[in-house]
């Protein structure tokens, strides 16, 4: 993976390089993010540059708060969550828990954004942090064009130490002042333990095959997998 540097937009990378069965991840064509409304004027030029499809995965209420005007990539809205982020914190819910939603109630909707991949333009996958929808989202894209598990699992860990040490430790201390209750509340805004892609990983594996099963059980065509791994690996 390679960690971009954009002006006002955080836990910018790209996924390629990493290895895959028959080769490797294609370099510029996978990007991920947190949200872009921070984006400067050279950051928006830089994405600008880079990017032609631009994946968003906030909800309306999320969009709303802030949004997003880069003119130029298409922007493709996909709300991951069916209700608001902000009911995940209210009930406390695990990331483990929180991923397995995900995949239960989101399946169209990931197979969508990852459509938009499978086209071939160089796309960049957003939520506002970067970390849990993106985080399932390009691993689940990666996992069904069999890229290597660990370096899949190492991406998504990475997120953690992109996100800014204050926003962390200021959310933090905010949850415990006014949740002293919550158990999770902390590690949903703020972690991305290797342990729990690799759960949910295993999770796809036992339910669906693969990856790719659960992406076809969920309205992916063999066809559109093929078109997938064209655009996303290449010959080592």
């Amino acid at each position: 993976m390679t960690i971009l540097d954009v002006e006002g937009v955080t836990n910018v990378r790209d996924v390629g390089g990493m290895p895959a069965a028959g080769g490797r991840i294609r370099s510029g064509v996978l990007l991920r993010s947190g949200q872009l409304s921070g984006a400067t004027a050279s950051g928006a030029d830089a994405l600008r540059a880079r990017v032609k499809h631009i994946v968003d995965l906030r909800d309306s209420e999320e969009v709303a708060a802030e949004p997003t005007e880069i003119p130029g990539p298409d922007t493709t809205h996909l709300p991951l969550f069916l209700g608001s982020v902000r009911s995940f914190f209210e009930a406390d819910t695990s990331l483990d828990d929180l991923y397995v939603h995900l995949l239960e109630e989101s399946g169209e909707r990931l197979v969508a954004a990852i459509r938009i991949i499978a086209q071939g333009a160089p796309t960049l996958v957003h939520c506002t942090v970067g970390k849990d929808r993106t985080g399932v989202t390009v691993a689940l894209a990666l996992a069904a064009v069999e890229a290597d598990r660990d370096a899949i699992i190492a991406d998504y860990a990475l997120t953690e130490s992109q996100l800014p040490a204050e926003r962390s430790q200021r959310i933090a201390a905010y949850i415990r002042a006014h949740h002293p209750e919550a158990v999770h509340a902390v590690a949903l805004a703020t972690q991305s333990p290797a342990e729990v892609m690799r759960a949910l990983l295993e999770r796809v594996d036992e339910r669906w095959g693969c990856a790719a099963g659960y992406l076809r059980a969920n309205g992916m065509s063999d066809a559109e997998l093929a078109a997938l791994r064209e655009t996303l690996v290449e010959a080592a």
